[in-house]
């Protein structure tokens, strides 16, 4: 069996199809299923016409690490693939599930498919639906598998030494190379002194992580000089015995990241080493950003579990079995030796872990001391259930018998008790022996309190703009094209995302005249969605979820493009800043000073809204091109809303009569967080996190606040930081109070990925701390978007719109799972119900509220938008249960200024912290 090794690039590319095999459920003459494999666009495979759905499967002819495929259609419109799915298989005829779901555009370019990396032989695409429902056959011209790479590893906390760094002539410190600002650089020493070639540059994560690869970014100042050319790449548990599986290559002159990959290793230190300079130039080696990528330390607890062996040194020496799992290094297994009739190879060493767990790889330490005897080369590794039946992971691999650095293999997980090694053959003698073994959990799998992510979601689109309707499915839009942002048409492409059913619907928005891109998003008490300004900045639409139409409202009284917009408790909708478009303030427009809306009276300008006190210190010129964007909006009691940020310096905004403005503080020593965000976790209480000084070319922070509203105090207190730090980001709040941040980016920059945090992060409350959070496959930076569903989990989805060559376009979104919808084994957590709740409810008023089994604390949640960062509808309130007539009587908050008229999500939650799937109902 081959070894097979999870890893993966940021930028997926696809697998050689040498000896690939396809088959299809039908096709017709002339249009066989190969031509879907043959690089030529101008063939394809087409079905015939019978009802669809139409399957394509790919044999790979060996296990792959896959990432995603590529679809292009064939020449013409109809066959063009709709709704699809994509399933995988070892064996070709048990199938897993679903491992992607989506729509398809219709379109006749090419389409992206990503998912978290699998190892598999056989892929099979579904057409489900044709894209127009013009016919009932699907095409295919090309269809690629990606092989994918594991994430970058978050960077918090990590050093870095090299063997030289400029320091004199500018600050080109080894530092800077895992600074996250690509603006900055490694380069090593030019005054004074050019020292040769070759150089180092060692990190050290002072944690260990499963590593897998390495992407190196030149310097991005025009220069070429010190871009690697040649290179070492090794790794180490301790920084002194280096690995010896070493990886080498070149590296060119490119502005983009390139990046290797290598066979899994457990390490605490990477070092890369520059052999040559890329172009000759001259004696230096330069970097923007050093990352590597791969995954938590996968090393499974040993807690209780015993070793056996065919055969165990206790006469000369103590050499028991059990040594090779009591974590010391210092002592060793080791077979017989004393006994003239010691036993020859092969010798075996079994390890039962008492209960039966998800394995995928194991890692050797061979013994620490100064003799090299015994030390392991070619090896079997088997798993078993029972230690009767056994199946084998790994066959005649090896271990380098001349190192006693820790060595790793990782193999496809399984379900075992039992792992066992057989060595076949050693360094000297007849002799096995270990320092220690470690079996690691699959590689990338459910890691206890961290969650987990689904099978990505494929859009026709690219959902920079999103907002839950009141019957759990998800509107989401682009802009007038479906991977650009440049518009201004007068249409907007829009996709409904069913998480019931995983289905994708689209739609052409054209009956409004309004191009949605970048607007201000508000749900209205009666649910219908406004959409305001953006690429057709005037212009207001509305959307009604109960007959799914489209209608205008009027325009608004100054045009606007990236402001925000806030739902007032007396239903009205409150709107500031947005310079982006529809002329520029204090530049060539007057300043973007609110403006309100009513049922009544249409957009009224509010000049004593004064937008001046909440602008950032943004230096991108042009007036306040910038300064204004994305505020961070609270509607509160009598109509007041906080303009909790971006800018340092938060504001209560009246909305009476003219309107007003006063000061409420700064948030702390925070300074300006541009593309950062706030969001309510109960009644009054604010957490803000992340951002930058300024929203391009910006080192983004790792801050957090809690920010505490009493009347119209405002107080600040500073928590514990992110362990990433993040702009772009997206934060909800969960049914538990607790807030979870998705995406971002370290340096802020638009329609990059190069920095991106694929580790989500979940923030408590009651300890105002956070914790790392499962990785995403697909990077969530700038245009993306992240939505608290009705069950409980998280759409996370989008990224990009940048244009068709743009390579941070992201068709697709994924769900997260939240820990407390997870048992400690990573199966699903028994849930309570909501058995009966009214579907309305007054403020003020007490509702009587049964559930299937006794609970101990409910919370309601306003349901959200998103688009840029900001969703100014989220927000949650505890509501505390009193016993009566058999269920929970709940009294919702009076004041509407708190629980603001519209649709909200009631949650019960167990006492173990478990909540229900919810009950929607509509307040106010």
């Amino acid at each position: 069996m081959p070894r097979a090794v999870p890893v993966a690039v940021t930028t997926a590319a696809p697998l050689p199809r040498t000896g690939w095999t396809v088959a299809a459920d039908t096709a017709t003459s002339g249009f066989e299923a190969a031509k879907a494999l043959d690089d030529n666009t101008a063939t394809a495979w087409k079905s015939t016409d019978t009802a669809m759905p139409h399957t394509i499967t790919i044999d790979t002819k060996n296990r792959v690490a896959l990432s995603g495929l590529t679809y292009l259609p064939a020449t013409g419109t109809n066959g063009r693939i709709g709704q699809y799915r994509v399933q995988v298989s070892d064996n070709g005829t048990t199938w897993s599930a679903n491992i992607a779901t989506g729509t398809f555009a219709d379109t006749a370019t090419a389409k992206t498919v990503t998912i978290n990396t699998v190892i598999t032989r056989y892929v099979r695409l579904t057409a489900v639906t044709e894209a127009g429902n013009r016919v009932k056959w699907a095409t295919a011209a090309e269809i690629n598998l990606l092989g994918g790479t594991d994430p970058a590893l978050p960077r918090t906390g990590w050093t870095v030494a090299a063997d030289s760094q400029e320091t004199a002539g500018e600050d080109a410190k080894a530092a800077n190379a895992i600074d996250g600002n690509t603006g900055t650089i490694w380069h090593t020493q030019w005054q004074g002194g050019e020292p040769a070639l070759p150089h180092t540059f060692t990190i050290d994560m002072h944690s260990v992580n499963l590593v897998s690869g390495l992407s190196y970014l030149t310097r991005q100042d025009g220069s070429l000089n010190g871009d690697i050319g040649q290179y070492r790449i090794e790794t180490s548990m301790d920084g002194t015995a280096w690995s010896p599986r070493v990886t080498t290559g070149a590296f060119t002159d490119v502005a983009t990241a390139q990046t290797t990959t290598f066979g899994s290793e457990l390490a605490r230190y990477v070092r890369l080493t520059a052999l040559t300079e890329a172009g000759r130039r001259g004696p230096w080696t330069s970097a923007a950003e050093i990352n590597l990528l791969g995954r938590p330390d996968p090393r499974l607890t040993r807690t209780g579990w015993t070793a056996t062996a065919d055969s165990q040194e206790t006469v000369g020496e103590d050499g028991r079995a059990a040594n090779a799992l009591d974590g010391d290094p210092d002592t060793l297994w080791h077979t017989v030796w004393s006994d003239a009739n010691a036993p020859g190879l092969p010798h075996t060493y079994t390890i039962d872990m008492k209960s039966n767990q998800l394995v995928g790889g194991l890692s050797y330490l061979p013994r620490q001391d100064s003799s090299l005897n015994g030390l392991i080369g070619q090896y079997r590794i088997q798993t078993s259930t029972d230690n009767a039946t056994w199946t084998d992971r790994v066959t005649a691999q090896s271990f380098a018998t001349t190192s006693t650095a820790m060595q790793t293999v990782v193999f496809p997980s399984t379900t075992a008790r039992y792992l066992r090694i057989t060595v076949t053959s050693s360094s000297s003698g007849p002799w096995s022996t270990a320092a220690e073994f470690y079996v690691l959990g699959p590689s990338g799998s459910v890691v206890a309190g961290r969650g987990t992510w689904s099978a990505p979601v494929g859009f026709p689109l690219i959902p920079v703009a999103a907002a839950v309707l009141p019957n759990g499915k998800v509107l989401t839009w682009s802009a007038s094209w479906n991977d650009d942002y440049v518009g201004g048409t007068g249409r907007t492409l829009t996709a409904t995302y069913d998480p019931a059913t995983g289905v994708v619907t689209q739609r052409e928005v054209t009956e409004t005249g309004h191009d949605m891109f970048c607007p201000g998003i508000s749900v209205l008490p009666d649910g219908r969605i406004m959409v305001t300004g953006g690429n057709d900045a005037a212009v207001t639409s509305i959307y009604n979820p109960g007959t799914d139409a489209w209608t205008n409202g009027p325009d608004m009284t100054t045009p606007r493009g990236y402001q925000s917009s806030v739902t007032l408790g007396d239903g009205r909708v409150f709107t500031i800043g947005g310079s982006w478009s529809g002329g520029t303030g204090g530049y060539n427009a007057n300043r973007k000073n609110g403006e309100v809306w009513s049922a009544t009276a249409g957009w009224t300008s509010l000049p004593g809204a004064d937008v001046v006190p909440m602008l950032t210190a943004d230096p991108s010129g042009n007036g306040d091109y910038r300064k204004d964007n994305h505020a961070w909006l609270i509607a509160w009691s009598g109509n007041k809303v906080l303009q909790a940020g971006p800018s340092k310096q938060m504001n209560w905004y009246t909305i009476s009569g003219q309107g007003s403005v006063a000061g409420a503080g700064t948030r702390g020593d925070d300074g300006d967080a541009m593309n950062g965000n706030a969001v309510m976790y109960d009644t009054g209480k604010i957490l803000t996190v992340g951002g930058a000084p300024s929203y391009d070319d910006s080192n983004a922070t790792a801050n957090a606040y809690v920010l505490t509203i009493n009347g119209t105090t405002v107080t600040t207190k500073k928590v514990g930081s992110m362990a990433n730090t993040r702009a772009f980001q997206n934060s909800v709040v969960l049914p538990d109070g607790k807030v979870l941040v998705v995406g971002g980016e370290n340096f802020a920059v638009p329609f990059s990925d190069n920095t991106a945090v694929m580790n989500a992060e979940l923030w408590d409350p009651a300890t105002e701390t956070f914790t790392t959070m499962a990785t995403q496959a697909v990077p969530r930076t700038y245009h993306s978007i992240a939505l608290l569903l009705p069950d409980a989990r998280v759409l996370s989805a989008g990224g990009g719109l940048c244009g068709a060559t743009c390579d941070t376009n992201h068709f697709d979104g994924q769900i997260f799972t939240p820990p407390y919808l997870l048992t400690a084994e990573g199966t699903a957590a028994t849930r309570p119900t909501i058995t009966t709740a009214p579907t309305t409810a007054a403020n003020g008023a007490t509702i009587n509220v049964k559930t299937g089994s006794a609970v101990t604390a409910f919370s309601i949640v306003r349901m959200g938008t998103a688009t840029h960062s900001v969703d100014t509808d989220q927000r949650r309130l505890s509501l505390v249960p009193t016993a009566a007539n058999g269920g929970y009587n709940l009294t919702i908050p009076a004041d509407k200024g708190i629980a603001v008229p519209g649709y909200w999500m009631l949650f019960a939650l167990d006492a173990k912290g478990v909540p229900s799937v919810a009950k929607i109902i509509k307040i106010g």
